[in-house]
């Protein structure tokens, strides 16, 4: 079963710097039935203006990961780490027993838009950990895993059953995923249009995906899309 959460249905929180768009619930914007994914808590799209950003601030126990779509984020945190991240660079910051941190559009002059992600881990209390990589042009024609529990490939490793897919496809590039049993999958699409089987999906929607075995992403337009591959 394919169920879509539409963009145009997502919550949405303007901020004069910040245009923030929620599938999920978060912050201000409350919905019972819109409460996550699994482990999948949060995906918020975030456009941030020049020179704006998210001043220090903590978290606890959620693996947060960090998209970039458009621009470059300057990241500072209590664990010592100063980054910059740009297009095709994913972040993972394991929250643990406790982290601050600062997120600021790196840029005085151009915007910034990227994906703001948390995944639940599956234990609580660990160190806080950071980790960041770029993979650009591996994602183009095929699912390339970013996130993994297990750091497979080269992906950055999360503390959870959770693996993170992201691909970018030309106009008609196809790619499939087969999903085994007891798992279950959302589609998130970044950019552009495409369909998943034969439901039709376009920049901001979302899919849930359960009692499904076999997944196939069709770019309808130039397209960039993420996968959760989960456990039920």
């Amino acid at each position: 079963m394919i169920t879509v959460r539409k963009a145009s249905d997502r919550g949405h929180a303007e901020h004069g710097w910040l245009e923030s768009f929620h599938t999920f619930s978060f912050a201000d914007y409350h919905d019972p039935q819109q409460m996550g994914f699994g482990s999948l808590r949060v995906i918020n799209e975030d456009r941030v203006k020049a020179g704006a950003g998210f001043p220090t601030h903590g978290h606890r126990d959620m693996e947060i990961i960090s998209y970039v779509l458009e621009g470059a984020i300057a990241h500072k945190d209590s664990m010592g780490t100063g980054a910059v991240l740009r297009p095709g660079e994913v972040q993972r910051m394991s929250a643990g027993t406790g982290v601050t941190h600062s997120e600021f559009n790196a840029s005085k002059t151009d915007g910034l838009h990227f994906l703001q992600i948390w995944i639940q881990p599956d234990a609580r209390g660990v160190a806080p950990t950071y980790e960041q990589k770029m993979f650009g042009d591996d994602r183009k024609g095929k699912l390339r895993v970013v996130v993994s529990p297990d750091g497979r490939d080269g992906s950055l490793t999360v503390h959870q059953d959770a693996t993170m897919y992201a691909t970018i496809l030309a106009t008609g590039e196809r790619v499939e995923h087969v999903l085994a049993p007891g798992r279950r999958a959302w589609v998130q699409v970044a950019r552009g249009e495409a369909t998943l089987n034969d439901t039709k999906l376009a920049a901001g929607d979302g899919a849930a995906i359960t009692n499904e075995a076999k997944l196939a992403l069709t770019a309808t337009s130039d397209a960039e899309l993420i996968l959760f591959d989960l456990a039920l």
